[in-house]
């Protein structure tokens, strides 16, 4: 018995407006079309799906209660490819000593936020 991958689903009023960022900002590529949600691919083994609020089994709430953290090799570099994409940042690139990683947030078209971040003392993968 194993658990093959996680997927983080995500609730929004307008599946159609958030497509375009996960797809071609982000450029991640679609991993399953259910119509009404889109499963994307993030990494070797995780997906994020994008689920319509009104066939979804939970509903959009304002407060968005998912941060949804994408570890990447080059902080600043997604930082200004994100200012070129028009991205809404809300906190520019910053060090924390408390938990060793260097990032910025940002937010999607839904609202949901969005930590981009590269640990300093990277963990062993695998």
């Amino acid at each position: 018995m194993k658990i093959e991958y996680p997927i983080t689903f995500l609730y929004y009023r307008d599946l159609e407006e958030v497509i375009p960022f996960y797809r071609d900002v982000l450029g991640l590529s679609l991993h399953t079309d259910q119509g009404w949600a889109k499963i994307f691919q993030v990494g070797e083994a995780a997906c994020v799906g994008l689920v319509d609020e009104t066939r979804g089994s939970m509903n959009v709430t304002e407060e968005k209660g998912v941060l949804f953290t994408l570890v990447v090799d080059d902080v600043d570099a997604w930082y200004r490819y994100m200012q070129d994409e028009g991205v809404k940042i809300v906190r520019e690139p910053r060090f924390s000593d408390e938990l060793g990683v260097y990032c910025f947030f940002a937010e999607d078209p839904g609202g949901y936020r969005l930590e981009i971040q590269r640990f300093m003392d990277a963990p062993p993968s695998g």
